[in-house]
């Protein structure tokens, strides 16, 4: 049984209002009535497992995915009802760190981070230089500037993609997977760049992601996703309380508890049993 999610009374007006979001594909239900308030500032991180429809909430955040039901709201506006080039202002409001970085190879690093000042304002080539090694200088990477993508690391090529989504000074950064494919050491310095940024640009964040470890450094608070349905958004101490505490009997809780411990049995990998295999396979690969 899933309970009614609930939120802190807050009087800041949420900068990014998610309300009754519904998605299917087909016959496949990706969304199910997800509500979602993030406030100035903070640092919200959206959780779940493979195929939980975590990666669709934040494609319909971002305006690149329109819902079946529902609405998406930043910054006051609807995203759903807007033009295309409403929704394009928008979008220069916030930036986007991709999971892989998703810089273009053909780019030298400084050229990447350069692209959104060059598409989208007026600045002088000796201004966006500029502007372009304080953003790297902010993620630890100014000596990269002339280097091509290939010459550097998974971990550079993810602070090189943060420069570049930083480039317009952005009010809202959106995190696919921001630790995904790294090692533990660089993981943790990502970890430590967001929450740097965070603090130094005044800027509010939402992090997609199934590492446990990240999400518990660097979150405010948390929301945790389970097919389709948000199970609880919560303060991350009562997600530390609910990881660290006993079993409790209560489905949810326990399904919860489960994942964010890594533990091997419980009401998920029951589910899995009860689940026929084929079912449970095609989901897992073909989910978002």
């Amino acid at each position: 049984m899933v309970e009614t999610q609930e939120q802190p009374v807050r009087t800041a007006t949420p900068v990014i209002s998610v309300v009754d979001l519904v998605k299917r594909f087909d016959s496949k239900t990706v969304l199910d009535g997800v509500t979602l308030d993030v406030f100035p500032g903070e640092t919200m991180v959206i959780m779940g497992g493979s195929g939980c429809g975590k990666s669709t909430l934040l494609r319909h955040m971002i305006g690149s995915m329109q819902p079946n039901e529902g609405s998406v709201r930043l910054f006051g506006e609807d995203l759903v009802v807007l033009s295309e080039d409403q929704l394009n202002a928008v979008r220069k409001r916030f930036g986007i760190l991709f999971q892989s970085g998703a810089l273009f190879n053909s780019m030298t690093v400084g050229e990447n981070v350069a692209l959104p000042l060059n598409e989208h304002t007026d600045l002088d080539e000796a201004t966006i230089d500029i502007m372009v090694r304080i953003k790297l200088e902010l993620v630890g990477l100014r000596e990269a500037v002339d280097l091509m993508p290939a010459e550097i690391s998974g971990g550079m090529k993810k602070r090189a993609g943060l420069a570049r989504a930083i480039a317009l000074d952005p009010e809202i950064l959106f995190y696919d997977e921001p630790s995904a494919g790294l090692d533990p050491v660089t993981s943790a310095e990502i970890d430590q760049l967001i929450m740097d940024l965070t603090g130094k640009l005044g800027v509010t964040s939402v992090v997609v992601t199934h590492e446990m470890d990240s999400a518990f450094r660097i979150a405010d608070r948390m929301g945790m996703l389970d097919k389709g349905r948000m199970l609880k958004i919560a303060p991350r101490a009562e997600f530390e309380a609910i990881r660290d505490g006993e079993a409790t009997g209560d489905e949810m809780t326990d399904l919860i508890r489960q994942f964010l411990r890594g533990d091997s049995e419980g009401p998920i990998t029951d589910r899995r049993r009860e689940t026929g295999y084929e079912e449970d396979i095609l989901e897992m690969a073909g989910g978002p």
